[in-house]
């Protein structure tokens, strides 16, 4: 045997021996969080706890904090169901009948075992960037697709990361983004929250070249990881061997059994409903700036739901779909209420001068940051933060009403610290296995599985991240609110 032939042999080794190291600690990193990490409801209720201990502690009475916490719980009714139906109409989107077709031929494409999960990342980013539910149900689904070719030697567990990285990435920065819409919607505000920020369009927030520039890096360094990280075939941990049967498990539409059900089968409903819809939406960005109408959350819902309608071609099917989306957005539901009472706390009990909780708080940012370093430190803290209330929207109802006051105050860009905080929330998701259910659902796997590779992923992402965040903010300057 030649010496160069040996050396690729030793390499070759070197090489699977650290892919194994590397995936034994990730698993193990990975099997701690999902042990002691409770659920991310008992961390809202802690945050009440706290909140409420500190307006106590600044002079609130008790009836106060009782009466603010209970007055403003139902404050965020319309803006919870709107982020509901971001994962409802995402995941009836992605499991219709046209998009399984796709799946299936997108999952023909990769050759190798490294170039499959690559390729699923890629997917997973791309789509989040539009509607961050629907990415992480399509990319889920070709994962499993994936993973039916045998041949490919796909490592499952690695392929269901990739598929996560839309939420761990650069979902936040898009479309779909919680905290982006939000200031784009007026009508979605508190009163005190659209007193400190105004109304701030995409044009400032997702559009800025700022921020397309850092989700651009954030996708480069994203893919190269998945690739790098990933097992050759030879290590591959596959889905046969992790025991997870992954054929259609999509239950076939019941057949009709009774004459009254012809028009649960007919898509004449649906396409007059969407004949409508899309009528009104093309008069809408005829006569309206296109920005302004996308920012629309309601808008932006009625686009995907009607889609997913006519995509399902029977409502019947529909219906179906609507069923097993459910369940995804059950956190939603129960936690964004707690949220909105926690923010009414912050802003609205107060000690006998007038301040609130969130006025000492963002005077607590004033004093350790300058111009210079605030995006460092809201980054900073909003991934800590991120880590243990994982939610993008109803922890911006959290956190603006301080951040942004600290923002006016050091006369830093309104819109980018929308965008600061949508980069660094979305660190955490990375190792949090929250936001991972309705994907784990889909993969029949276990956090434990995901996070060892995500890990990967968020030692590099912190200080990328973190250093464009400080860097890209100084190229920016201070405009007042905009009150709509």
């Amino acid at each position: 045997m030649s010496s160069t032939v040996e050396s690729e042999l030793r390499d070759e080794e070197q090489q699977d021996a650290r892919e194994g190291f590397l995936a034994r600690v990730a698993l193990r990193f990975a099997s701690v969080i999902e042990r002691w990490f409770p659920d991310a409801f008992i961390f809202a209720l802690l945050a009440v706890a706290l909140v409420a201990g500190a307006a106590l502690a600044i002079g609130a009475s008790p009836a106060t904090v009782a009466t603010n916490f209970s007055t403003g719980f139902w404050d965020l009714i319309p803006f919870t169901m709107q982020m509901a139906m971001v994962v409802v109409t995402g995941y009836i989107v992605a499991s219709s009948p046209p998009a399984e077709r796709l799946i299936t031929r997108l999952a023909a494409i990769p050759r190798t075992a490294r170039g499959g999960v690559t390729f699923i990342a890629v997917i997973s980013l791309v789509t989040s960037m539009v509607n961050w539910g629907f990415g992480l149900v399509f990319a889920g689904l070709l994962a499993r697709a994936m993973a039916r070719r045998t041949a490919l030697g796909l490592d499952y567990r690695a392929a269901g990361a990739a598929a996560y990285l839309g939420i761990g990435g650069i979902w936040a920065l898009g479309l779909s983004s919680s905290a982006a819409q939000l200031q784009a919607n007026p009508k979605s505000l508190t009163p005190e929250l659209l007193a400190i920020t105004g109304v701030i369009p995409f044009r400032d927030t997702i559009f800025l070249w700022q921020s397309l520039f850092l989700a651009a890096v954030i996708f480069v360094v994203s893919i190269v990881i998945a690739y790098l990280s990933a097992p050759h075939k030879a290590n591959s941990v596959t889905a046969e061997d992790l025991g997870v049967d992954v054929h259609d498990v999509s239950p076939p539409l019941p057949k009709r059994e009774r004459p009254g059900d012809w028009l649960e089968y007919s898509p004449v409903l649906p396409l007059i409903v969407g004949a409508l819809v899309f009528g009104w939406l093309l008069r809408e960005f005829a006569s309206n700036d296109p920005i302004l109408v996308i920012s629309n959350l309601s808008t932006y819902n009625l686009l995907f739901l009607t889609l997913g309608m006519l995509l399902h071609w029977r409502p019947r099917r529909f219906l179906l779909a609507v069923k097993n989306a459910v369940p995804a957005c059950a956190s939603i539901l129960v936690q964004f209420p707690f949220y909105a009472g926690i923010a009414a706390i912050m802003t609205r009990a107060q000690d006998a001068d007038g301040n609130t909780v969130a006025h000492y708080i963002s005077e607590g940012f004033v004093n350790i940051a300058s111009y210079g370093t605030f995006g460092l430190v809201i980054g900073i803290y909003s991934a800590v933060l991120g880590l243990f209330i994982p939610s993008g929207g109803g922890k911006w109802i959290i956190e603006a009403p301080y951040v942004m006051q600290a923002s006016n105050d050091l006369q830093a860009h309104l819109g980018w610290t929308v965008q600061i905080y949508n980069a660094a929330e979305a660190l955490p998701n990375l190792v949090n296995p929250f936001w991972m259910l309705p994907l784990l659902g889909i993969l029949g796997l276990r956090a434990r599985h995901l996070v060892g590779f995500t890990a990967v992923q968020l030692v590099f992402h912190l200080p990328i991240v973190l250093g464009l965040l400080w860097f890209l903010g100084n190229t920016l300057t201070y405009h007042p609110p905009v009150q709509p």
